[in-house]
């Protein structure tokens, strides 16, 4: 049997990772720090359900401080603002040469390489629909773009495995030599549905609310724009379309809306993960790890931020307990759309 494929975070993402892959017959092994979850997964098993499929996979699990070994191939699915304390962990257990592909949200990329090397680091890009429900169980809400790619350069043998086990989840996942404009497009993507988590509505329902539309406008565009800066392409998926927004073409921009929107009523997963970390898991969101860092790169570079600014402002205030969330939270913004 070949050496197991480390999957380090079981929740949302690594979790159906590792169940799909261990199904198909696959080696892997799952490392959480949730006990209870990890006890779930190696006992009775990881329960998938939802409308794409529902089955139950035993998996061997590890907590942090129990795994042994290491391992030439790492998938690492944790919150972007745990990143840096993964890798403290996983370090160890990274075999020489071996190589760690990002499978998360925000630029996570660039903490990895900075650590390992981009040449022992592949970027990857994940939107399909999930939810960690309790210990040993998962929501998979629906299908949605996946794809992976090197860093620099062109694709090469790890790459494509990668993206062979990729296929095994997601049938029409991408293998892309640009990875990064995958990423930027999600970050994007991503500061809309941050705004959608200030209110308690569906993501679908708070991208259509009428008298919002300049704030999701305006956050689309100022991403566009921290991209353009760079001279990265941003790739638009299930809807975003990023070149409507760099253009501020607002018949672009609206019908792209309508496509997210349209996108987002297919999913059992209603709501984003920011929204379930404020109002159901009471806990900090990656909005410092995502937002706050174009925030950052926007002062850097002198560009117009400050819609970004205040949706970092305002997800700070619900998670330190000053605000609840609310529709009118997003009424805040307005002020700062052009």
């Amino acid at each position: 049997m070949s050496e197991p494929l480390l999957i380090w975070g079981a929740g949302a993402i690594g979790g159906i990772l590792g169940a799909y892959l261990a199904r198909a017959g696959h080696a892997v092994h799952m490392v959480d720090i949730v006990e209870d979850h990890v006890n779930a997964m190696r006992s009775n098993g990881l329960h998938i359900e939802g409308p794409v499929e529902t089955f139950t996979q035993v998996l061997p699990a590890s907590t942090p401080s129990e795994l042994k070994g290491q391992f030439s191939r790492v998938i690492l699915a944790v919150k972007a603002h745990h990143t840096e304390a993964a890798l403290d962990m996983l370090m160890p257990h990274l075999a020489p040469g071996g190589y760690v592909v990002s499978a998360q949200n925000g630029l996570n990329e660039i903490v990895i390489s900075e650590r390992i090397g981009a040449q022992n680091t592949v970027g990857c890009f994940v939107n399909y629909g999930a939810d960690w429900l309790e210990p040993g169980r998962i929501l998979y809400g629906n299908r949605a773009a996946v794809a992976v790619g090197e860093l620099a350069g062109p694709v090469i043998d790890r790459t494509r495995d990668v993206h062979r086990l990729l296929c095994i989840v997601e049938p029409e996942a991408v293998l892309t030599d640009n990875i990064w404009g995958y990423l930027w497009g999600k970050l994007g993507y991503g500061a809309l549905l941050f705004a959608t988590a200030l209110t308690p509505l569906s993501m679908s329902e708070a991208m259509a609310h009428p008298s919002h539309r300049p704030v999701y406008r305006e956050l689309g565009h100022e991403v566009m724009c921290l991209a353009n800066a760079q001279g990265i392409r941003p790739l638009g998926f299930n809807g975003f379309d990023p070149d409507a927004f760099l253009a501020a073409d607002r018949e672009g921009m609206d019908a792209s809306l309508a496509a997210m929107i349209e996108h987002n009523r297919h999913t059992a997963k209603t709501h984003s993960g920011i929204w379930r970390d404020l109002a159901v898991r009471k806990r900090r969101t990656e909005v410092d790890a995502q937002v706050g860092l174009l925030v950052e790169l926007g002062h850097q570079l002198g560009l117009k931020v400050s819609t970004l600014s205040r949706l970092v402002e305002l997800i700070h205030d619900i998670e330190e307990g000053r605000r609840t969330q609310s529709v009118e939270l997003v009424d805040l913004m307005v002020p700062t759309c052009s």
